[in-house]
């Protein structure tokens, strides 16, 4: 009779914890595919901007070969390059393949990808892992013991040496762009994949535990009962779904084990999501640190910066070589064997109003624009990150003072981003016939570039929205 009553207990304890556990469950779902997913597919698309741009680069260099196959290739999953040995003399065709399926892989994921708690499963998370591991970026080496990683260190930091300044700067902040988007991806993962350990054993209460055919009396008995009556119902519950033995173990010790309350309040702990509380007790805001995220955003441009100018570069190249006459070449030769400084040169193009639809044209001076675009660069890589020295100096300014910064900062952009999709449609519009397929279009770099802008501009509209509510609310009495 005892034993009797004691199995009535368990079952009134385990069916209590239950009822707390998959609300919490259901609650920690919808906040990973509201902000928790999103963010670690911000982190992959971090990632494969840097990639992107190492790899145009190793490409331009003409230090890897191209894949002839990429644009054949229907990629449908997660799957992670080749990491066997090969022989050096096959380095640039088998890097340039594993780089290319690297960087194809990971614009599927970016692009196509499904990121919810439904679809990234215990072993699409594994998948994601071995994929942000396939290069190890955050230590990133010639000495590095895994052979993708150490061969590309290799090619990348020889291909460097022989770059121009604005290149190698466009380089060194890819890599270590792609170092913190590594880092932060890998630890997401993990605390991603300790929430999914915790759903896949709440799915097995829901859909095995409470099923009509499992016979929770019986699996109150003992832990070897309750396993047994599991592994009875498994497949009709849960269908195709892995049986996970340390899981299923997990749920017979939070429901058998003499410590069961401590592991299912541990188990409800883990769910907890940490809520911004409104309190009409003081509630400090670091109004300084929200106008520090519009540089942070910033920071995160130079790459696309980088990318952009790039691609300028070679535009000019394309128009400039159909000025390659005898007397250009001739003229050329004078000035650089007398040190004669070329005259600048200016680029007409035509400024259209987004909101008047008018026209009008500005001439641009092209190396100082180019300059500008690299200057800005290198601007926003010093002070868009947290531990540098020059995110602390900004930092250390007065409030206005980084206001002042901020806003001087957008507007810049905003008319940067104004003249380069006027000099986008002046490069399409001035090549010849046969040179108009080698232009590189900027409309997609511009998109994202301006999408940037808008986040770093949003972080400023909440500052000064914030600070004017409060001095609005001193004005009226309402806080001190």
């Amino acid at each position: 009779m005892a034993l009797f009553a004691d199995n009535l207990n368990d079952m009134e304890n385990n069916s209590n914890f239950t009822e707390q556990l998959l609300p919490a469950l259901q609650s920690k779902a919808e906040w990973y595919d509201s902000e928790g997913l999103p963010e670690i597919l911000d982190n992959f698309r971090l990632l494969h901007t840097c990639v992107k741009t190492l790899y145009d680069f190793l490409l331009k260099k003409s230090v890897i070969t191209p894949d002839p196959y990429k644009l054949e290739k229907k990629i449908s999953d997660i799957t992670s390059p080749e990491s066997a040995q090969f022989i050096e003399n096959e380095r640039s065709v088998i890097m340039g393949q594993r780089f290319s399926d690297y960087e194809s892989v990971l614009d599927f994921l970016c692009n196509y990808y499904k990121f919810s708690v439904e679809h990234i499963t215990l072993q699409n998370i594994k998948k994601l892992v071995d994929l942000a591991n396939s290069i190890l970026w955050n230590s990133f080496s010639v000495n590095n013991n895994r052979i993708n990683t150490r061969v590309l260190a290799t090619i990348i930091f020889d291909a460097r040496q022989n770059s121009d300044a604005l290149t190698a700067s466009m380089i060194n902040d890819s890599l270590s762009k792609a170092s913190h988007a590594q880092t932060d991806i890998i630890s997401q993962l993990k605390d991603f994949s300790e929430f999914q350990k915790e759903y896949y054993k709440g799915q097995v209460r829901k859909c095995v535990c409470m099923a009509p055919g499992y016979d929770a009396a019986k699996a109150a008995e003992s832990p070897a009962s309750e396993l047994a009556m599991i592994r009875k119902n498994f497949s009709s519950g849960m269908g195709k779904v892995p049986f996970y033995n340390e899981l299923i173990d997990e749920i017979v010790q939070e429901d058998h084990a003499g410590n069961k309350a401590s592991l299912q309040q541990g188990v409800l702990a883990k769910l907890n999501i940490e809520v911004k509380k409104e309190s009409k007790k003081e509630t400090k805001v670091d109004t300084k640190a929200m106008l520090m995220d519009a540089i942070l955003v910033l920071g995160a441009t130079p790459p696309q910066l980088m990318q952009i100018a790039q691609k300028l570069q070679e535009n000019h190249d394309v128009l400039e070589s159909e000025h390659n006459s005898f007397m250009d070449k001739l003229k050329r030769a004078f000035r650089k064997a007398f040190g004669i400084q070329e005259k600048p040169l200016f680029y007409t193009i035509t400024i259209v109003d987004p909101h008047t639809g008018s026209k009008r044209n500005e001439r641009i001076n092209y190396h100082q624009f180019v300059n500008d675009i690299a200057t800005k660069a290198r601007r926003y890589t010093a002070a868009g990150q947290k531990n540098s020295a020059g995110y602390q100096k900004v930092y250390a300014l007065p409030e206005e003072k980084i206001l002042e910064f901020v806003s001087a900062q957008i507007a810049e952009c905003n008319k940067m981003l104004t003249l380069l999709n006027a000099m986008d449609e002046f490069f399409k519009a001035a090549a010849s016939q046969e040179n108009k397929s080698k232009i590189k279009g900027l409309k997609i770099d511009l998109t994202t570039l301006k999408n940037s802008i808008v986040k770093a501009n949003q972080h400023r509209a909440e500052y000064t929205a914030y600070v004017e509510e409060e001095a609005q609310m001193k004005k009226l009495g309402i806080t001190q």
